[in-house]
């Protein structure tokens, strides 16, 4: 039987380019996204290769939530919580920051992970795996990015817990790094940013978490490229 995936923020960027990894290998997924033609785009290339559920929504939204693990079914070997929003752009001061705003870009990036992974416990069997993709203005003191780095800073502290209340599963938190995306590009208005590797560079640690036999943490890209290089 296939191995089935969620990987939400899927029609661009990182979820993008593991979605088609995983199709390569014949992952069975389940792909979502906000803006429905990126997504359909996304689902008639990747459905050339395996069996792709894509459904448009926002993950702060419980129906979606609900829908995206129904349509899974009864065994989701691996949850991957891509999906994020960055917030204003060019980033407030914290001094600054719109509480409105905060409590969107929280209830994205933290709480929406934590609530799809109650939701999927049920259908995953020891040794399933969750990745939930962080930053590392999760844990640097980054002028400008305390809105989006402390949302992030929440997630990770979110994934060390479940590591240690579920040792059967393998829980990550993975910062890939600067990359060449759009989030990134708007997280630098007006600036160059051709520069930073593309999301596909990352895809080869992704699959070192989803298939190799590391313990839960935390993993960055760099870190991981330096174990698959050994």
């Amino acid at each position: 039987m296939a191995s089935t995936a969620i990987i939400t923020g899927a029609s661009r960027g990182l979820g993008l380019a593991l979605a088609r990894a995983l199709a390569a290998r014949q992952w069975r997924l389940v792909i979502d996204a906000r803006g429905a033609d990126a997504l359909e785009a996304a689902r008639r290339e990747l459905t050339a290769r395996t069996d792709v559920t894509a459904l448009v929504g926002d993950v702060a939204d419980e129906r979606h939530r609900r829908a995206l693990v129904t349509a899974a079914g009864d065994r989701i070997d691996a949850l991957v919580n891509n999906a994020s929003i960055l917030g204003p752009s060019p980033q407030p001061s914290l001094e600054a920051y719109p509480l409105d705003v905060l409590e969107d870009v929280y209830k994205v990036n933290a709480l929406a992970p934590l609530r799809l992974i109650q939701l999927a416990l049920p259908a995953m069997a020891d040794g399933a795996r969750i990745i939930n993709i962080t930053s590392d203005a999760a844990v640097e003191a980054y002028e400008g990015w305390g809105g989006y780095g402390s949302s992030k800073a929440a997630l990770e502290q979110l994934t060390n817990v479940l590591g240690a209340e579920r040792p059967n599963l393998a829980v990550y938190a993975f910062d890939p790094g600067d990359m060449n995306t759009a989030m990134h590009q708007a997280a630098f208005p007006g600036e160059d940013i051709s520069d930073r590797p593309p999301p596909e560079e990352s895809v080869p640690a992704l699959l070192a978490l989803l298939t190799g036999d590391l313990p839960s943490g935390r993993y960055g890209d760099a870190d991981l490229k330096v174990e698959l290089e050994r």
